[in-house]
């Protein structure tokens, strides 16, 4: 929108994004370098080092210390320049993607990172389909330049075909693999060498008047320089040049090439991320949409974060602020359940270390720490009604009943299940007949996620069992309709943790009856958070 009023200076300095990539393609080590640039923390971890050395920061649950892999979006925010990033690092593993789709409800652009020697995977598609589905403008990462990698030509090929996106080129890889010496930076005309001792530091950078200029030959290598010259006039002719509108409306992305654990390439995509990246945009709601500059305060919980600190049973709700300028102690309205709630101590998150926000602006995501009155898709407003739409919740496609070892402590399962339900970890669900609970996720890695940390943050041991069902349903309709398919198919039904019925499904035949003989109650895939 070009009509839209100027932001006021320090709304227009953030820059909200998320990582997006497939399962290793090195998204928490560019968040960790982020990081480092950023000055958030002296030393970055690595996923894969020894010792000390891969304490990642971003990672903070046990499970995902031990695996190397993220499982929850963890949110950080840091000053660079004169721009403040709020980043969120998204799971990549699909089992986890129902998080990652929330998490990319709340920022304004995203970096989708893809490894330069395996290019575009499928869960890089799936991100991106969502990405899609709401015109995020994104910016590419091409990351492990310094290990054998495809062909550049073949890599932007592949990101314009698959993803049926205009791609076009940042910064230009000089060598490929053992011979990569670094990059060109196209946008600025200068060129960029990588330093492989030390990998905490950041490069060196050499300004050039063009690409003919003769200085070139005295820093790159004859044989590798002829290629370089070569490959660069073909990216001129036959790859489209930058264009700011486009990669605002998501019809472009730039991509950058880089090395995130040699530290090299990371400050030009931060650049760029400035440069081109949105400023907080404007969130759709009902009954009107809210935009950033507005003077009252509105923002939505996207996240629902249980036990960040293994001492303390809290729950940390992840708001992302849509509009105005917060203080700290400000009272706001929980649009929901209508009451008022002071906040007193909202966090802003440098990784697991918390500091106490003592004020925060459009675009910025804070932290409420809660008892479980902020639920996923809640909004907080200045005394508006106003609901913020479009977080959804998915069917699960696994589910299995949960016991407990000890049957003395089936209460205490019950809330810790509660506790993961609200966190939207999983879906846990109260059959009608019968006890225990049937759990629902999305990817089967997720149960030994909940296992594992129902046993270390409760001390419970507990056995996910198979269940007969195969997939739930949400269902809606009228009052009279619902209660008498309820009364028909008791043994079906169960409660969801909102107390919404839910109709547990073995076949889709199931599906197909009800479909048939109730044509007046439907069933849903998907619900709305928390209406």
């Amino acid at each position: 929108m070009t009509n839209r009023p100027e932001l006021p200076p320090e709304i227009a300095r953030r820059r909200t994004f998320a990582i997006i990539s497939h399962p290793d393609a090195g998204k928490t080590t560019l968040t960790e370098k982020f990081l480092l640039y950023g000055g958030a923390i002296q030393m970055a971890g690595q996923v894969r080092a020894k010792g000390e050395a891969r304490r990642t920061r971003s990672d903070f649950m046990q499970m995902e210390k031990d695996r190397g892999i993220s499982v929850s979006a963890s949110a950080m925010s840091f000053d660079f320049g004169k721009y403040r990033y709020n980043l969120v690092d998204t799971p990549g593993h699909s089992d986890f993607s129902e998080d990652t789709y929330r998490t990319l409800t709340a920022v304004d652009a995203a970096v989708m990172v893809i490894d330069g020697a395996k290019g575009v995977e499928s869960q890089t598609q799936k991100l991106f389909e969502v990405c899609r589905l709401r015109d995020l403008p994104i910016l590419t990462f091409c990351n492990k330049m310094d290990r054998e990698s495809r062909d550049t030509f073949e890599i932007i090929d592949e990101i314009q075909e698959n993803l049926a996106i205009d791609v076009t080129p940042a910064s230009w890889p000089i060598g490929v693999g053992r011979e990569f010496i670094g990059c060109y930076d196209i946008l600025r005309d200068r060129l960029e060498l990588m330093d492989r001792a030390d990998r905490n530091k950041i490069a060196e950078s050499i300004e050039f008047n063009g690409i003919d200029d003769p200085k070139l030959a005295e820093h790159v290598p004859a044989h590798l320089l002829e290629k370089f010259l070569e490959e660069i006039e073909m990216a001129k002719e036959l790859l489209p040049t930058l264009d700011p509108a486009s990669v605002l409306n998501g019809s472009m992305t730039p991509i950058w090439f880089g090395s995130a654990m040699n530290s090299f390439g990371v400050k030009e995509l931060m650049d760029g991320l400035a440069t081109y990246g949105p400023e907080p945009q404007v969130q759709s709601a009902e009954p009107r949409n809210i935009a950033p500059e507005e003077s009252k305060v509105a923002g939505f919980v996207f996240k629902v974060q249980a036990n960040m600190d293994p001492k303390h049973r809290d729950r940390v709700a992840f708001v992302r602020l849509a509009s105005g300028h917060f203080e700290r102690g400000m009272k706001l309205t929980h649009v929901r359940s209508k009451k008022q709630m002071a906040i007193t101590n909202p966090v802003l998150f440098l990784a697991s270390d918390r500091e106490l926000a003592e004020e925060a602006w459009a675009g910025d995501i804070i932290g409420i720490p809660n008892h479980g009155q902020l639920r996923i898709g809640d909004t907080l407003t200045e005394g508006e009604a106003i609901r913020v739409t479009g977080i959804p919740s998915f069917a699960p496609e696994l589910l299995q009943s949960c016991r407990a070892g000890d049957p003395m402590k089936a209460k205490h399962l019950e809330k810790a299940l509660m506790q993961f339900a609200e966190e939207g970890a999983a879906k846990v669900f109260k059959p009608t007949f019968g006890s225990g609970f049937i759990v629902g996720v999305v990817g089967a890695l997720q149960f030994e996620v909940l296992a594992s940390r129902i046993e270390l943050e409760y001390g419970l041991p507990v056995r996910f069992e198979g269940s007969q069902f195969t997939s739930a349903r949400w269902v809606a309709g009228e009052k009279d309709a619902v209660d008498k398919f309820v009364a028909a198919n008791k043994q079906h039904i169960a409660t969801d943790n909102d107390g919404d019925t839910v109709f547990l499904t073995r076949l889709q035949w199931d599906i197909d009856r009800v479909v048939r003989d109730y044509p007046d109650v439907k069933l849903t895939a998907t619900k709305e958070m928390m209406v």
